[in-house]
């Protein structure tokens, strides 16, 4: 398989993606239904399954693996943690690695996917309902994508990326019944995509911001518990190769926790961090026109050497 099998028809800059909107509109009425069927088994089983898709998926694999390079790790467990993010919905490592290199070159400016800029409900899920989405041309994938796009489980999941929600579906059906799926499946899964999505809409929006970047970002601490620590979004942006985000120990931080925890077992190395100062004062929200000067970042993060950075 290669990158040209991932080619599909895109819709235009103002249509609707039927089948997303379509998707969504169930998911969240599964999700709605899951309420009715409430048990303390059937909790835990969606916490753990968010743990598995947001962070150990998105968050450490997507987001901070993939994306940013912020650590290595050996193949199968990249791979490992490639198959847990497609367990979130979100799409496929391919295109969500495209759309998320694509926001920080053209953070909070013309370009960005998901800019608060051209409104709140935007930033948060109107990008996925109208327009291109996750969706682009083999030309635009192959610019910011070609570590991914040389490798084919890569390529072949993100054609395929649907099939291990159906196959856990599967399974929790066979375990638990619909409870199990209205809460392991539909539940978990809509609480997952409005929990990545506030970091674009939320923590490009309000809280408070230790670094003076030339974009929107914000530290979020309650967006930060949500997305298992995505919301420190404003140390993310100043330093985007670091593969911890919450840079002091009270901003907690569970995808650095599993990478340090990766690390000690032997299963990550090259991690890069920031190293604080002592001291240090948190700046007030800067204004909204310097994203405007926001400059482009490297499209593919070079490997980070070394455990420590100092600021």
């Amino acid at each position: 398989m290669t990158l040209q099998d991932l080619e599909k028809k895109a819709a235009g800059d103002d249509e609707i993606n039927w089948f997303t909107g379509t998707v969504m509109v169930l998911f969240h009425i599964g999700a709605i239904a899951a309420l009715f069927f409430f048990s303390w088994k059937v909790f835990f089983l969606a916490l753990f399954l968010n743990l598995v898709a947001g962070s150990w998926g998105i968050g450490m694999g997507y987001h901070r693996l993939l994306t940013h390079r912020g650590y290595k790790t050996p193949k199968w467990v990249e791979y490992f943690l490639t198959v847990c993010a497609t367990l979130a919905l979100e799409g496929g490592p391919i295109f969500w690695v495209a759309t998320h290199r694509i926001h920080h070159q053209h953070s909070d400016k013309e370009g960005d996917p998901h800019s608060p800029i051209d409104g709140k409900w935007w930033a948060h899920a109107g990008w996925i309902l109208v327009g291109k989405s996750m969706h682009h041309d083999v030309t635009t994938l192959a610019r910011y994508t070609p570590d991914l796009a040389k490798d084919k489980f890569h390529v072949w999941i993100t054609k395929y990326h649907y099939l291990t929600t159906i196959a856990l579906a599967v399974v929790l059906l066979a375990i638990g019944g619909i409870p199990f799926v209205l809460w392991g499946i539909f539940l978990r899964t809509v609480v997952g995509l409005h929990s990545t999505w506030l970091v674009n809409s939320a923590t490009h929006s309000w809280g408070t911001r230790r670094f003076e970047t030339r974009d929107l970002s914000t530290n979020s601490w309650w967006v930060a518990i949500l997305s298992w620590g995505e919301g420190w979004h404003n140390n993310h942006h100043a330093h985007p190769t670091s593969a911890r985000h919450g840079l002091r120990w009270y901003e907690v931080d569970v995808n650095w926790y599993g990478i340090w925890t990766l690390q000690k077992l032997g299963l990550a190395r090259d991690v890069y961090r920031i190293k604080l100062p002592m001291k240090e004062s948190v700046i007030e929200r800067a204004p909204a026109a310097t994203a405007q000067l926001a400059p482009a970042e490297i499209i593919v993060p070079p490997a980070p050497q070394g455990d420590f950075v100092s600021i």
